[in-house]
């Protein structure tokens, strides 16, 4: 569902979003946006009046200097860039895998910090909110039990973007890893902190051992 934040252009509560086990991704769990250096007035004042339990910035520190978000000093904000500075590869037009696999630590710290956030919303953000954001929302997405296609298709809900490129990057992690899950747990996440995102992402999720499965 998409966002009325004045001042952003590319905001969406990724609530609602269908699960493979026939659940529904939570109201006001997980938001991705573009950066909130524009918010007006009016859209600062509306994210104030109902806080996030986490805003995670993507950006480099230099972009966050030179755009500042307007929520830096507050206790629920992290800036933690999702890609090293400089990249150390070439990026294709056409998959994230490079992304994935060159910044691991860096997507698995950005999970370690949504496990650890107090119940609420988790708004995570870019510059545009489409490269950065939206590979770790598919990451994110995948964690909570969200097929292939629904992930690629919220990224491509982002204008500018072909769901193909989200579909070959999904595909790579299931091949060179075994999954998100299996990415995850191979760079330091535990099976406890997916269990917690999960959790605060799908009501009412149970384990396979909880459903006797």
């Amino acid at each position: 569902m998409r966002l009325d934040w004045p001042g952003c252009l590319n905001a969406r509560d990724l609530g609602g979003t269908p699960t493979r086990d026939g659940g529904r991704l939570r109201d006001n769990a997980l938001i991705r946006s573009d950066s909130h250096a524009l918010l007006t007035p009016a859209g600062i004042a509306m994210l104030r009046e109902r806080p996030p339990a986490l805003i995670l910035d993507l950006r480099w520190p230099r972009e966050c200097a030179e755009a500042p978000s307007p929520f830096a000093a507050e206790a629920w904000y992290r800036n933690l860039p999702l890609l090293a500075d400089p990249l150390g590869y070439d990026p294709p037009d056409d998959t994230y895998a490079p992304m994935l696999d060159h910044n691991a630590e860096r997507v698995a710290a950005a999970v370690h910090e949504i496990a650890a956030a107090p119940p609420g919303a988790v708004i995570i953000h870019c510059h545009g909110g489409r490269d950065r954001t939206g590979l770790l929302a598919a990451v994110l997405l995948g964690v909570a039990g969200v097929a292939p296609d629904d992930i690629a298709a919220d990224y491509a809900a982002t204008p500018g973007t072909d769901a193909a490129a989200m579909s070959h990057t999904l595909q790579h992690a299931e091949t060179r890893y075994g999954g998100v899950e299996q990415y995850l747990l191979s760079h330091g996440v535990s099976a406890a902190e997916i269990t917690t995102v999960r959790r605060r992402l799908v009501p009412g999720w149970l384990s396979p051992l909880s459903r006797g499965v």
